[in-house]
């Protein structure tokens, strides 16, 4: 089964789409990205495809592999969410060709359905309380909110309490009805880092993502020590080398790889095993479209410490599509009380509307992140 065709479609909002097609006419989908860098991670997937006209479609970790070690240099965000989209689109076509989902093939379901959350509230976070009113209604109870806006490296109180009014207003209207995680979003540093966490503690947030940037990791094991709060990290890590390190270091008690960024199913497997053999739990960052998703919930459902999964129905970046837009399969995408349940199609499990896709591709905007600023005009942390 030989690789003839490999096709990228960037799609609203802002993600971007690889197809793979083989002699055999099985093609598969995967979702390749660095949201605000689309057309460089395009780039990226199409000097990969001089490697990988004619080769075996089914020798996933043979191409996995030519992909990572064949060039000298490697790693980092772009190469590893282009290798991520190939990784996932070869999943889907050895699936497909075999008649099963993808987590049969890495072993068999763990879990019958998994739990997911939803965000609230945007960049700056307002009408949180309306937002987790609303989704209740449809069966969330869990959910995700931004937990600062721009916070300067040494902040004034008034910036502290600002931030954690939005948490106690949570608390007060919904009590204990409702489990939620805050993302620091890489907008603090570590002086602020310990007196938030303080401040918060009272109010029990599931988790704090992002506490600090990612470059700055080996602060995660003081922070830890410093909250009963459990932090949360791994959207900017691109692979197990560098997950490693963290895990080494300690401090983080939820492993967030996105499958879209860090180098696929074949390489986010063994990040959820590294992570189960350190105790640490796993919860896939995924804001991203279908494609992405369903590469997610494979590896939910084959890692027993999978515990969470983002999901974007309704996020604040999705303008001009929604998650189902481009899928035919809608209804096994349901949120059923907080859940979604084994996907039941081969391969990935998604059907995806190519006709639509193409369509949406011919004016696709070139989504790029806001810049802010501080007070004093220096750039902030977005």
């Amino acid at each position: 089964m030989k690789i003839t065709r490999i096709t990228t479609y960037r799609v609203p909002p802002r993600w971007m789409f690889v197809k793979i097609e083989t002699d055999e006419g099985i093609s598969g989908w995967g979702e390749a990205v660095v949201e605000g860098r689309a057309r460089t991670v395009e780039t990226a997937v199409h000097e990969f495809t001089r490697d990988l006209i004619g080769q075996d479609a089914a020798r996933i970790n043979d191409l996995w592999q030519l992909m990572y070690r064949s060039n000298f240099y490697r790693g980092g965000p772009i190469l590893m969410s282009a290798i991520a989209g190939i990784d996932q689109a070869l999943w889907d076509i050895k699936g497909k060709h075999l008649g099963v989902p993808v987590y049969e093939l890495l072993g068999g379901r763990v879990r019958d359905r998994m739990k997911v959350y939803s965000w609230v509230g945007g960049d700056r976070p307002g009408d949180i309380v309306e937002g987790m009113q609303k989704l209740m209604e449809g069966g969330f109870d869990t959910f995700k909110l931004n937990g600062t806006e721009e916070m300067a490296m040494l902040d004034t109180p008034r910036a502290v309490d600002a931030a954690i009014a939005k948490v106690a207003g949570v608390r007060d209207a919904l009590g204990m009805q409702v489990s939620f995680g805050l993302d620091f979003h890489g907008r603090v540093a570590a002086p602020m880092a310990k007196v938030l966490l303080r401040e918060l503690e009272p109010y029990r947030p599931l988790f704090v993502e992002e506490p600090v940037l990612a470059e700055q990791a080996e602060t995660y094991a003081r922070l830890a020590e410093f909250t009963s709060i459990p932090l949360a990290a791994g959207e900017r890590m691109y692979s197990r080398f560098e997950f490693k390190r963290v895990l080494q270091a300690g401090g983080i008690a939820i492993l967030q790889p996105d499958l879209s960024h860090a180098g696929g199913i074949t390489e986010c497997h063994k990040i959820a095993a590294m992570a189960e053999a350190h105790d640490v739990a796993f919860a896939p960052h995924c804001p991203l479209g279908p494609v992405a998703l369903a590469a997610c919930l494979q590896i939910d459902f084959v890692a027993h410490n999978a515990v969470l999964q983002e999901q974007s129905m309704g996020i604040h970046y999705n303008q001009g599509a929604e998650l189902l837009d481009y899928v035919v399969n809608r209804q096994d995408f349901r949120i059923d009380q907080g859940h979604i349940h084994a996907l039941p199609g081969p391969g990935l499990g998604v059907e995806v509307d190519e006709e639509r896709v193409v369509a949406a591709s011919r004016n696709a905007p070139d989504w790029r992140n806001p810049v802010w600023r501080h007070a004093d005009g220096s750039i902030a942390e977005w």
